[in-house]
């Protein structure tokens, strides 16, 4: 604590100097002087002796009154204002240590009491503890048996008052309708007593001196002159009658104006949910606080928003996560959830049994996959592509005698790679075929990464075993280099030698299948509506809409409502593929189904749906949402050009329409064809489809200026009169290998030549000498090359380009040449250049131009 000295004392206690350093010196304080320091304990010493010359005692108060005075303003409804005065006392009472030691003793004391009378307390053996029970059950009993007594008392007594109350009541009536009769007797009181009230009786007679309302009652006579006894009946008219005010109305409830809300200890942080879009408000509502705090967070974060707007998601998460709360992601559940849902449960409760296993093969285009197919199918379907390579994604089912197997055929062509994608993601198991003469290919890493990334476990066909350049060791090597390491060499994948033509080791290989199929334990329901997914699509003349479907779980029949991607239909026709008709299909089984409305994209999966109404429902939804996804990347690959072409040079696009025969080859065109692109040319596939050229692709193409490829596809005769009436450019390829060779080389054709510079000739200036005519000639001997009048030249100083321009004249002696070999002299004017020295070296150069390629 701070202390003072004896003059700042005197001052606050109001005596003199001389006066203070007395009392101090008489209460034995060491002060003399008035500058000497005074500390809190020595002010208490004084204070103790200044209250003993007065008799009072120096110990500490016992009571302590506090008293606190608050003034508030109370505005009333007539636009008064009063002033409020609250004035609080309380007083604290200080116990002496004698009081708080006596009762810890008396405390003391009881608890040994208590304890006393525990131990003492007799043992009770369980016939006693039977006793007593029985005896408080009996007593029970005897209590409920008084309440039920004491309630039909109660209730007798009600009905004797009511039939009093009937009685009295008719004898009024008789009474008013003869008026000349003079009443013998006056009006009984009733008084219906409250039932909650237990201090009155009922149904018991009284006497003119019990009354109850302190005046005689006369009794009725009834007939003979008997006096009827009468019941005692009261009625508290002040306290049934209900409280109003002056106007009439009943007087408002008076209730205990006490506040139930407890004020939070601390913040409460809740859970926000936030969709896509949010308005200010909402989101306020939703973190229960106001809208001005959003809105204030708002324009911290340099949003101006109003209460009204819509902001996205992420601006609410930063909100929310300012104002100490958990943003969490909306999840709304569209139709499509619910059907995935519904899907989910329609198998859990279907009946599942063992399936097929679904095979895809895969590998490096020419290695032989195909044909390794046909010898499993006993068929020559190789031998009937274009090209002898596969450009469709076909899918077999194969009854082997090592039981029933579903082939998935993919191609192997780099423009592939979505379909081997796909087949990766709707297979089980698949084969790796690798060329035992060609290794281990770009395609062969591809289709590894694919079935890693599908979780799919591989199977090694080491095909054209039956080659002469055929090395095995090798291949072993280098899959083994990609992490596919063998059985033999301690891993978990199984290598087969086979071959396509001889059939050596195709045994062994379906064996291998067989083996991991039985190992994942495929199962599927079969009793309940199919699933699967679309292998390919394609549009046939005569049929339709032809889809490659393969079913995943359930049966699929004929006459079935489908919904496949943005396309729903109702199954027309099914075939195998053997072209025969089916009308149903299982688990692993491929077939080709007619009816659906558009083509749909390979790879979607399908559904087989009861309501029609709800299918065609989503169908439009995912078309809108295809529409809208396509117009923004079109929208934004707009912005972005116009970005771009400003102030740089114009790209040069080559137009294409673009018609295949199915829905996988279209994929396939198009990611190549746009893989093409380059800083200078582009692809603009300004249309493409499934189906043959009509005659408003050849309009279409007359108006953009582009040309049209038919893969696999021919236009029809009116089209093609419209082609050649119009001059509209139309190839068609069955092979997709010349199709993007054709078009690299317009691509190229396209590309500005590159502009090439060759040094044909350099001499030395050796000295220089004025003509009126030329200026300054510089006498140069030709160190290299040949110097050719007609060429761009160069002037050099130490190395370092001094100017650039042509030559004016050339001579030899006085004769005008048009080149000078190399170890000739000569003399050089050059042309608006007259800062020749010598030392310096002309360069002549000549400048070609070179085609480009892609």
């Amino acid at each position: 604590m701070a202390q003072v000295t004896v003059s700042e004392l005197a001052k606050t206690v109001g005596a003199s100097v001389d006066r203070l350093l007395m009392q101090m010196k008489e209460a034995g304080l060491p002060h003399t002087s008035e500058d000497a320091s005074v500390s809190d304990e020595e002010k208490q010493t004084l204070l103790a002796y200044l209250k003993g010359l007065h008799g009072e005692s120096a110990r500490e108060p016992k009571k302590i009154t506090l008293q606190r005075k608050t003034i508030s303003t109370l505005k009333s409804g007539n636009r008064k204002t009063v002033n409020i005065e609250v004035r609080k006392k309380r007083t604290y009472v200080k116990r002496s240590d004698e009081e708080i030691k006596a009762q810890a003793d008396a405390e003391a004391e009881e608890q040994a009491r208590r304890e006393q009378a525990a131990a003492a307390a007799p043992s009770f053996s369980v016939d006693d503890v039977e006793l007593k029970r029985q005896a408080a059950t009996e007593a029970r009993r005897k209590a409920e048996e008084e309440a039920q007594l004491q309630q039909q008392e109660k209730a007798k007594a009600e009905e004797e008052a009511r039939k009093a109350a009937e009685a009295i009541a008719e004898a009024q009536a008789q009474e008013a309708k003869a008026p000349g009769k003079a009443a013998p007797a006056a009006k009984a009181t009733i008084a219906a007593e409250p039932v909650h009230d237990k201090g009155r009786r009922h149904g018991k007679p009284v006497d003119d001196d019990d009354d109850k309302l302190g005046k005689k009652v006369k009794k009725p006579l009834g007939k003979g002159g008997k006096k009827k006894t009468r019941l005692e009946i009261e009625e508290d008219e002040a306290a049934r009658k209900i409280p109003r005010l002056r106007s009439g109305i009943p007087a408002p409830l008076k209730i205990d104006n006490k506040h139930t809300f407890q004020k939070p200890t601390a913040k409460k942080v809740l859970e926000v949910q936030i969709p896509a879009e949010i308005s200010v408000g909402e989101l306020s509502q939703r973190m229960l606080t106001k809208s001005g705090v959003v809105v204030k967070q708002l324009m911290k974060m340099g949003v101006m928003a109003s209460i009204n707007e819509v902001i996205d998601q992420e601006t609410a998460f930063l909100v929310v996560e300012e104002l100490g709360h958990k943003p969490v992601e909306e999840q709304i559940e569209s139709i499509e959830d619910q059907l995935a849902r519904q899907f989910e449960e329609i198998k859990s409760e279907g009946q599942e049994e063992p399936r097929a296993p679904i095979v895809t093969v895969m590998g490096h285009v020419d290695h032989g996959k195909t044909s390794l197919l046909d010898y499993i199918r006993k068929s020559r379907v190789a031998s009937g592509e274009a090209g002898g390579i596969t450009q469709h994604i076909g899918a077999y089912h194969v009854d082997t005698p090592k039981g029933m197997v579903t082939f998935l055929d993919t191609p192997g062509h780099a423009a592939f790679t979505a379909m081997r994608a796909r087949g990766a993601q709707s297979t089980d198991v698949v084969i790796l075929v690798v060329a035992a003469d060609d290794g281990v290919m770009p395609q062969t890493e591809e289709a590894i990464q694919h079935a890693r990334a599908a979780g799919v476990p591989i199977v090694i066909a080491i095909n054209k075993m039956d080659k002469e350049g055929a090395d095995p060791e090798r291949v072993t090597n280098e899959l083994a280099a990609k992490d596919v390491i063998p059985e033999e060499w301690g891993g978990d994948t199984q290598f087969v030698k086979v071959s396509a033509h001889t059939g050596d080791g195709i045994d062994e290989l379906l064996e291998a299948v067989l083996l991991q199929a039985e190992l994942l334990e495929l199962k599927a329901p079969v009793d309940v509506p199919a699933r699967g997914v679309i292998v390919e699509s394609r549009v046939d003349k005569g049929r339709g809409v032809v889809a490659t479907a393969l079913v995943q779980q359930g049966t699929l029949r004929k006459g079935d409502f489908m919904l496949a991607g943005e396309s729903v239909g109702k199954i027309r026709a099914m075939t195998d593929e053997a072209k025969r008709p089916t009308n149903e299909a299982g688990p692993s089984i491929p077939v080709e189904i007619l009816g659906l409305d558009e083509a749909p994209n390979a790879g979607d999966e399908f559904f087989v749906v009861a309501d029609e109404r709800k299918a065609k429902e989503i169908a439009e939804q995912r078309q809108a949402k295809a529409r809208q996804e396509r117009m923004s990347r079109q929208q934004a690959a707009k912005l972005e050009n116009m970005f771009t072409d400003m102030g740089a040079e114009q790209v040069n696009k080559l137009n294409l329409i673009v018609k295949t025969d199915v829905r996988g080859s279209l994929e396939a065109i198009n990611s190549a064809l746009h893989d093409f692109a380059t800083a200078e040319v582009a692809v603009d596939i300004v249309a493409s489809g499934v189906g043959g050229i009509t005659e408003s692709d050849i309009n279409l193409a007359l108006t953009t200026g582009a040309i049209i490829l038919g893969f696999n596809v021919r236009a029809g005769s009116a089209a093609r009169v419209l082609a050649e009436k119009e001059e509209v450019e139309v190839r068609y390829y069955s092979v997709i290998y010349n199709l993007l060779d054709e078009v690299k080389q317009a691509l190229s054709g396209m590309l500005a030549p590159e502009t090439r510079e060759e040094i044909v000739g350099i001499a030395e200036v050796r000295d220089v000498f004025r003509s009126p005519k030329f200026g300054a000639i510089a006498g140069c001997m030709v160190i290299e090359g040949t110097v050719f009048r007609n060429k761009p030249i160069r002037v050099l100083r130490d190395d370092v380009v001094i100017y650039q321009g042509e030559l004016e004249s050339l001579r030899r002696f006085k004769d005008d040449a048009q080149e000078v070999r190399n170890g000739m002299e000569c003399g050089i004017g050059v042309k608006d250049y007259n800062d020749v020295k010598p030392g310096d070296l002309i360069e002549v150069f000549d400048v070609t131009q070179v085609q480009r390629s892609l």
